[in-house]
């Protein structure tokens, strides 16, 4: 293990120098064939069942670039990923988002989740949001003529480092989307070699069927996010609309809504699931809390073991949302996720 360390160790400092950059600069062109040289590559299949991670995890670290995120997904011991639209279109060349979303990622949530928020709070996610509709107009421009040899050029920088990328959430299928930015959002996600693009469920029929409808088109999925909306239900009008349409399950955000049963929802499901978000969140009659793996409520042990039983192929995603303890990070949480499942399964 001492060994292992000390490499990736290396590897961090001595990307820095090939680059000719540090990682400030959103610059670590030269970490992937390091890392292929020395055949220090990840390996998160364990007992079968594909351990990946959403890069969102990643949201408190500095550098959001596609290098550093490559970086922080090998250091958590990952071998395949849900990535984020941040790192891979500003890679690509998109304009530069000026709202810092570290900030105003828990005060959106806190929203969703209606917690009670503060009037300075308010105040900075009403900026925020005002700052946001104006970038995205910008994105919307960008998306209708991005180079997609570039977003194959990111799947190949990752393939190299031993990282595949099942999926992709950018910004790009919304209600407020053009059907040109949904073609290039899926387009994007063939070329970074997805087989799915995930977002929150619109909770319109119009849209899913729409949606549905353009990933039959590409020969891609769309994954439907939930958090405590979901229930035994919440999926199947978008799942009978075209089998383009699949859920993007959180066994977590399930628990806490006060979901019965979720491995018979699992069993009963399993070939419309195209990923599921994992983590430990507690019931509503201890708090809904979420926190670290092994003290919550929510099944983990039992639904791995599951897929590993039942060989189910669909991706279980490490999503980081509990508190980071004082002097961790989420690339140390991350990794103990990893270890946590590669426990079970191994």
């Amino acid at each position: 293990m001492k060994t292992h360390q000390t490499r990736r160790a290396f590897l961090g400092t001595t990307a820095t120098l090939v680059s000719g950059a540090v990682i400030g600069s959103s610059k670590l062109f030269g970490a992937p064939a390091l890392i292929r040289s020395l055949g220090d590559k990840p390996n998160s299949m364990m007992g079968g069942v594909q351990i990946g991670v959403i890069t969102y995890s990643f949201r408190e670290m500095p550098d959001q670039s596609a290098e550093a995120t490559l970086k922080y997904v090998l250091d958590s011991g990952i071998s395949a990923i849900e990535l984020m639209g941040g790192p891979a279109e500003s890679f690509v060349g998109a304009p530069t988002n000026s709202v810092d979303m570290r900030a105003v990622f828990p005060l959106m949530r806190k929203r969703r989740e209606n917690q009670p928020l503060t009037d300075d709070e308010q105040k900075t996610l009403a900026e925020a949001e005002s700052q946001m509709k104006a970038y995205r107009a910008e994105m919307a421009k960008w998306r209708l003529s991005a180079p997609m040899a570039k977003f194959e050029q990111l799947r190949k920088m990752y393939k190299q480092a031993g990282v595949s990328i099942y999926g992709f959430k950018p910004d790009a299928f919304g209600m407020q989307s053009s059907d040109g930015e949904i073609d290039y959002g899926m387009r994007a996600a063939k070329a970074l070699g997805a087989n799915q693009v995930t977002l929150e469920h619109p909770a319109n029929d119009a849209h899913t069927l729409k949606l549905g409808q353009m990933a039959q088109k590409h020969g891609i999925r769309v994954g439907y996010h939930g958090h405590e909306q979901q229930t035994p239900t919440f999926w199947d009008t978008a799942l009978a609309q075209s089998p383009g349409n699949a859920m993007n399950f959180d066994l977590g955000h399930y628990l806490a809504a006060g979901q019965p049963d979720p491995l018979g929802l699992i069993r009963q499901k399993h070939d419309r699931i195209a990923s599921m978000h994992i983590k430990d969140r507690q019931t509503p009659a201890h708090g809904k809390g979420n926190l670290p793996w092994g003290q919550g409520d929510t099944p983990l042990t039992d639904v791995l073991k599951l897929m590993r039983e039942q060989k189910y192929t669909f991706p279980a995603t490490v999503e980081l949302e509990y508190q980071i303890p004082a002097g961790s990070n989420s690339v140390a949480e991350v990794k103990k996720c990893v270890e946590f499942c590669r426990n079970i399964l191994s």
